[in-house]
């Protein structure tokens, strides 16, 4: 059995094994990482090897610490990374260059689009009928976004969001509240099998996911970081926030909304913002601009995107591609049935 685990923002850990009669057998761990003194790797593996193979990666972890001596460095790594290759093992885990990425970049579409088009391509993905795909969105109109769980009336002012006819979508996924003006963010999602996460925390799932994006940002001069347990940071505040939604099956929606520009005046307008929650997203007053991906790159948006989606290529391959016919349907229909319903908005009052 094989396993692998890119540390985010780390080194590749990889892992061999055999497992006979429920244990573990023949362990061998590699990787680009750094590790002092020599004989700790030989160390790793005798800790691991006759481990029970239904461990937990907390267990685990745990084992190989006790066995290290307290002198070991490790740098790129740590145990709890080898336990995580370990269970991505056992778990016949898929890395990302097994599967055949997809792109769907499309013209402005509306928010109910968005939204209907999230839960269509996820279930698509985890039906087999598509492969996994990266979707990046464009905006045709200005809109909030509310997590799955948030009530309405306790995030938006529906005053301002009529003042400045801004239509308020609920998502499926959980997190916080999105101000969305056309220009203004950058949205994509990913839309993965559960094998890609295998074997990784409900948290680690977030970092994992969203490490190719903190190695574009740093290709364009940001100093960026995973937050956990949704953000993505800078020194001079937040870039983004990412929400996750899972399928029973295992198939897992993973989106990110980074902001680009926004008038910070209107969202506090629009959306109930205490003055803790407006710091964190990179302004302390409201007549300034959240506006870290322009500010800090000084590049157009496009420009942008064209780095990130060039630097997810190059890791992974990426192939243009479009919403079928069927893909479009299901979603028209989901507008109809769900997401253009008050049922679904008003859900949480």
């Amino acid at each position: 059995m094989h396993g692998e685990f890119k540390v985010p923002g780390g080194k590749l850990v990889v892992v061999d094994l055999d497992v006979v009669d429920a244990t573990l057998r023949n362990v061998r761990v590699s990787g680009d990482f750094f590790l002092e003194p020599d004989e700790a790797l030989l160390l790793i593996n005798e800790a691991l090897d006759g481990q029970p193979a239904n461990s937990t990666g907390e267990s685990l972890s745990a084992v190989v610490q006790r066995a290290l001596p307290p002198e070991t460095v490790m740098y790129g790594f740590s145990t709890a990374s080898v336990a995580t290759a370990v269970r991505r093992a056992l778990a016949a885990a898929t890395s990302w260059t097994d599967h055949d990425w997809q792109l769907i970049h499309e013209p402005p579409r509306s928010p109910l689009y968005h939204m209907s088009m999230d839960q269509t391509l996820l279930e698509e993905v985890a039906a087999g009928r598509r492969p996994p795909t990266l979707r990046v969105w464009e905006w045709s109109e200005p809109c909030v976004v509310i997590g799955s769980f948030q009530s309405v009336r306790n995030e938006v002012n529906a005053e301002g969001a009529e003042r400045y006819g801004i239509q308020v979508v609920r998502r499926i996924s959980g997190g916080g509240a999105m101000f969305v003006e056309p220009g203004n963010t950058i949205t994509y999602s990913l839309y993965v099998p559960g094998s890609l996460v295998e074997g990784l925390s409900f948290q680690d799932s977030y970092a994992f996911l969203d490490d190719w994006v903190l190695a574009a940002l740093h290709e364009l001069g940001i100093k960026a970081w995973y937050q956990p347990l949704n953000d993505i940071a800078s020194p001079d505040g937040k870039i983004a926030g990412a929400a996750q939604k899972r399928l029973g099956t295992g198939a897992v929606l993973h989106h990110v909304t980074m902001s680009y520009d926004i008038d910070a005046e209107k969202m506090t307008q629009v959306l109930r913002i205490g003055g803790e929650k407006l710091s964190m997203k990179g302004t302390a007053s409201a007549a300034k601009r959240v506006d870290p991906l322009r500010s800090q790159t000084g590049l157009p948006r496009e420009t942008v995107i064209d780095v990130m989606l060039a630097s997810f290529s190059r890791r992974y391959g990426l192939k243009p591609d479009e919403v079928t016919d069927a893909e479009l349907l299901r979603a028209s229909e989901l507008v109809e049935t769900k997401f253009g319903t008050p049922e679904w908005t008003n859900r949480i009052p």
